[in-house]
């Protein structure tokens, strides 16, 4: 038996010497003696049904069918519809410290594979893979999946679903029997990606019940599963999906899968999170250990194709006087680019649209103390370009078939050596010349044809963006990069390896935002999580909203603008300086906190908050989004700090509502001392607030 034991959770192998099993995963379990693993093997070993196999299956980590497995295999391929089966045998188990590196084969089938377990001490488990053909001939990989035994009382799955403008919704639903599949063909994660998969407990909320999740660290396409037998097995799977011909493998090479991220939680959805931020925020590249995240003014909804350089000045002046760090110049800078039926590939400053060039539009931002960001879309090219006209053979797509068009673009086969070598020195090009801090890397439609001379290229394709980001990255030291993909269709614990930020959504429209930040949040950090005020009027939904609603919902991510600010009057100008100021004090906190997310205040309004780590202080947003079923206000509680505590609570007023529906305010307004136990037991009486309205909480410790 091989057991792995962090703070909070276990995983534990049998390995009878032939085959190796997870027997379980879930709550930390102490010390196990060889006398007690010998009763939990035989506590957890199934009997041998009547009209089944002579022999009851486990969980075994490659679910062989040849072994009794009836369920899906974590391998399945051929060899041109030949040696399809295969019963693959433990060369070596060996653990050291919280890992353990398994590998087997199979001489028949001609196979061996390698999987590393590695249990993080944040509770996050990561799996790696590699499958290598060590026979003649050629395999053909039709996929290789990780799998993790569920508990029984796993008895639900919380996945998610979307499109452009309202991603990441929830969906939670029982677990019966057979095969719940959430699968991804677009070439990348996606809008209907689901980030991550969740096995839970019917009563597991945000802060209680047990919850189990896994991710793939991958941006292409892919898969998840959870899976129920009718053998008792439950199970919990993912995997890159990969189209057919994509992988194969000659005598020698071998398939690395994409990493799988796992966690187990005994604290509800926030305990998985916070294990997921923990990990994320220890590695040592994380972009928080850099320095702090610059307070950013993105011009695409001010400016859209319009690049009138006073008018930016203008903005720019106003920029700095709320105290914007970043201003970032969105599409239309380069070649014929005047709308987006043209141009892009041609990645050379415009004459019509700057006819000075970019230097003096970055040295006036520059010289007010502000850094300068540029919009690209590398991955895709325009019919109507000087890079389509001289290479339209550079193009994914099917032999003597020209692929449908998104946005008028075609997708550039980064795969063809010529092509992205083009992207990456016309890009290089211009980071060289100018001073650019930071590039705003968009994508803004799926492959329908993910096809370079006759063979699918999706893994080839993500691999090369991944290459590119690093390499500009290389070339430019402490260049930044956010990943959008018309909005948040690429945000996968993958990208994070490479990117520096995500545009969350194209949706600026607060109310819409509040649900897609917050599942985007189940595992991404908010520290990377583009959050951004819009417009009076959303340019999305077209309602209009308060200044402080969208303030408020723009504070807990990597906070910025999206509006032309010279539109905002004075008091929405001040507002954002409020805001701006608030953001640049606190960031460090709302950075590097741990989440709590109310379970008490559900459906029209939420409350959430982040507790920092010494618990010292937190901040806490209430959000009313529609109005209240019953007459009178909410009773809302503050969970996660310190019981013994004294603490200060006090209202943010100048970033939260100003107009109640109420005769007057409730007796503690606008602040009061309580300790922690009493804010997490009596908690407050909130004011009577309008919908589409918030509140901004700061507690200090005394």
């Amino acid at each position: 038996m091989i057991h792995l034991s962090q703070a909070r959770s276990s995983i534990i192998f049998e390995h009878d010497g032939d085959s190796l099993a997870v027997l379980y995963w879930g709550k930390k379990l102490g010390a196990i003696t060889e006398k007690s693993a010998e009763s939990i093997m035989s506590a957890l070993t199934k009997p041998a049904f009547h009209g089944g196999l002579d022999v009851s299956s486990s969980n075994l980590i490659l679910r062989e069918h040849s072994r009794g497995w009836i369920g899906h295999p974590a391998l399945r391929g051929h060899r041109g519809g030949v040696g399809a089966s295969n019963s693959f045998t433990v060369k070596s188990a060996v653990q050291k410290d919280q890992s353990m590196v398994a590998i087997f084969a199979d001489a028949i089938a001609g196979l061996e594979i390698e999987i590393t377990y590695t249990l993080t001490p944040s509770d996050i488990l990561l799996m790696d893979a590699k499958v290598t053909n060590t026979a003649e001939g050629d395999y053909f990989l039709d996929h290789f999946l990780y799998w993790l035994p569920l508990a029984e009382q796993a008895n639900e799955v919380l996945d998610f679903y979307g499109h452009w403008t309202k991603e990441r919704q929830p969906q939670r639903r029982s677990i019966d029997y057979g095969l719940i599949t959430r699968e991804g063909f677009e070439g990348r994660s996606g809008h209907d990606y689901t980030i991550t998969q969740v096995a839970l407990n019917h009563a597991t909320g945000f802060r209680h019940g047990e919850a189990w999740s896994l991710a793939m660290a991958w941006s292409g396409n892919n898969i998840h599963h959870v899976e129920r037998l009718i053998d008792g097995h439950k199970s919990i799977g993912a995997g890159e999906y990969l189209l057919p011909g994509e992988v194969i493998l000659k005598k020698g090479e071998s398939y690395n899968a994409p990493r799988a991220i796992a966690t187990f939680s005994d604290r509800g959805l926030d305990g998985l999170t916070n294990n997921h931020y923990t990990w994320i925020r220890s590695r040592p590249n994380h972009i928080t250990k850099v320095r702090p995240r610059p307070l950013t003014l993105n011009m695409w909804e001010a400016v859209y194709f319009d690049h009138n350089e006073e008018g930016i000045k203008k903005m720019v002046d106003k920029a700095a006087e709320i105290g914007v760090e970043r201003v970032v110049l969105d599409d239309g800078w380069f070649g014929s680019r005047r709308n987006d039926r043209s141009g892009l590939g041609d990645w050379v400053v415009s004459k019509d649209a700057w006819p000075n060039g970019l230097d003096p539009i970055i040295k006036y931002i520059n010289d007010k103390g502000i850094e300068f960001g540029l919009w690209f879309e590398g991955e895709m090219v325009n019919r109507d370009s000087d890079l389509y006209r001289a290479h339209p053979d550079w193009i994914l797509q099917e032999p003597g078939r020209l692929p449908i068009e998104g946005r008028w673009q075609q997708v550039l086969d980064l795969t063809k050596e010529g092509a992205y070598n083009h992207v990456l020195n016309q890009v290089d090009a211009v980071l060289s010349e100018f001073n650019i801090a930071y590039i705003k890397w968009d994508h803004n439609r799926h492959l329908t044809d993910p096809i370079s001379d006759g063979r699918p290229v999706v893994r080839k394709q993500t691999q090369a963006i991944y290459r590119m980001f690093d390499e500009l990255k290389k070339r430019h030291p402490g260049l930044e990069i956010e990943s959008c993909s018309s909005g948040g269709g690429r945000i996968d614990l993958g990208m994070i390896e490479h990117a520096d930020r995500f545009w969350t959504s194209d949706q600026n429209d607060p109310l819409e935002r509040q649900q897609i930040q917050r599942w985007t949040g189940l595992v991404i950090p908010p520290e990377f999580l583009g959050t951004h005020v819009g417009p009076t009027v959303g340019h999305q939904m077209h309602r209009t909203h308060s200044v402080s609603f969208r303030a408020l919902n723009a504070l807990f991510g990597h906070a910025g603008i999206e509006w032309d600010i010279n539109e905002a009057d004075e008091k929405e100008t001040r507002v954002l300086k409020a805001y701006v100021a608030f953001y640049k004090k606190h960031r460090d906190l709302l950075h590097s906190g741990t989440v709590v997310r109310s379970d008490e205040i559900v459906g029209n309004a939420q409350l959430y908050g982040t507790v920092a780590l010494d618990k010292k202080a937190a901040i806490f947003t209430y959000m009313q989004l529609t109005s209240l079923d019953n007459f009178g206000p909410l009773l809302t509680t503050f969970d996660g700090l310190d019981k013994e505590t004294m603490y200060q609570v006090t209202v943010v007023e100048n970033l939260s509502a100003d107009e109640f529906i109420q005769k007057r305010a409730p007796g503690w307004w606008p602040a009061l001392k309580l300790t922690g136990d009493q804010l997490a037991h009596v908690g407050l009486q909130l004011p009577v607030l309008k919908p589409e309205s918030g509140l901004l909480f700061y507690i200090q410790a005394l």
